[in-house]
């Protein structure tokens, strides 16, 4: 039988700045960075891994961070280069690169789709001055309008991020964002809560009393309004936190939603491959210098690498699969696992959960409905076996 398609994503660990509310591995380095040794060790391990693989087809490349975009353009044309010589890539493949909407990154959009780039993430996290001030960021909001106008002129395909559940915000005035941002740029939109994430710079922060975020309530009024602007343009919540138009979705997040193969080159970057019937799990090295050294030994820098049990696949293509609208089918669950559905949900659970309403069948796929996704983090303790 066919593999399915290869997702791979590649990990540019740098910033210019930290984000207060970021935990992501990402890294400010003053004295700059050594742009040639890190795209270097990114093709190195890159080759080590396609060596694993064979010429597997690859369906979708996502260049994340930190910041990518900060990269030089001839280093994400010699990847992409590489990716194609290692791989079979898709005639469709879908390559997205992750920018922020400052002046510098947004004046090297038409290089790096000239270098392969044929979809543009990017993160403008609001268009309030004064949210974005406290949200840390580098752009303003003229930068954040001029970038998805450059953006929509220059991409086939176009995402962007915002942040709601911000202090003070109203409902109104996110809607009236929404609909600006929108109106700009209305493909595909990923929207993240603001959550205290521990170790940030916002930690501290909240610990003092310094902010407070909405309540519980609040935030879910903000979240519901977001699907209801969204669908005036013609988004649909495919997922718990991204609304697409149809066929607008990214592949690339699909394929770990649907619980695919994807390798994940980079610093701290991790991975899911079945070879040999088996499910491995791969970890890499956070530190930036640290993996590019062990890249440079031995050719990878993954710390741990572990088979999967059966009990493990099934319970990640769950956690995965139910934030899909689409939901999970029970067959592609056993099918990737190699554990029956009966061993993999408990079942009086299931149906408890579907007389509550927060479960339901939708023809052979089991998804959560409306009320149900707000609630997964609690319901799905209870449902995996």
């Amino acid at each position: 039988m066919t593999p399915e398609p290869l997702a791979l994503y590649l990990h540019w660990p740098f910033c210019a700045q930290k984000c207060p509310y970021c935990d992501f591995n990402s890294h400010v380095r003053e004295a700059g960075v050594d742009h040639a040794r890190f795209a270097g060790a990114l093709r190195r391990e890159l080759a080590h891994e396609a060596a694993r693989t064979g010429r597997r087809r690859l369906g979708s490349i996502f260049l994340g961070g930190g910041t990518p975009s900060l990269m030089r353009p001839q280093d994400v044309a010699d990847l992409l280069a590489d990716a194609a010589a290692l791989f079979e890539v898709a005639p469709d493949c879908e390559v997205t690169l992750e920018a922020n909407p400052t002046s510098v990154e947004a004046a090297r959009l038409r290089d790096f789709r000239a270098a392969g780039v044929n979809r543009l993430s990017l993160g403008v996290q609001a268009l309030e001055e004064a949210a974005l001030r406290f949200l840390g960021r580098r752009h303003d909001a003229g930068e954040a309008v001029a970038a998805l106008e450059l953006a929509r002129a220059t991409f086939p395909r176009l995402s962007f991020d915002l942040i709601y559940a911000r202090p003070g915000q109203a409902e109104a005035a996110w809607r009236a964002e929404l609909r600006r941002a929108l109106a700009l740029a209305a493909d595909h939109l990923s929207l993240y809560q603001l959550t205290v994430e521990p170790g940030t710079r916002f930690a501290t922060e909240h610990a003092r009393g310094a902010f407070a975020l909405p309540a519980d309530d609040d935030a879910a009024r903000l979240y519901h309004a977001t699907a209801e602007e969204a669908a005036r343009f013609g988004l649909h919540p495919y997922e718990v936190s991204n609304y697409a138009r149809p066929g607008a979705e990214s592949r690339h997040n699909l394929a770990y939603w649907r619980y695919g193969d994807y390798l994940g080159i980079g610093a701290g970057a991790h991975q899911r491959l079945l070879l040999g019937g088996r499910m491995w799990a791969t970890r890499r090295h956070r530190a930036p210098e640290e993996w590019a050294a062990r890249v440079e030994r031995d050719g990878h820098a993954a710390v741990e690498e572990t088979a999967l049990s059966p009990q493990e696949r099934a319970r990640e293509a769950l956690l995965m699969g139910l934030r899909l609208d689409e939901g999970v089918d029970p067959a592609r669950v056993e099918a990737r696992s190699a554990l029956p559905w009966a061993q993999a949900v408990d079942l009086p659970v299931l149906e408890a959960l579907m007389e509550e309403g927060w479960l339901e069948w939708r023809g052979p796929r089991l998804r959560a409905t409306a009320e149900g996704r707000v609630r997964l983090d609690s319901l799905l303790p209870l449902l995996l076996r």
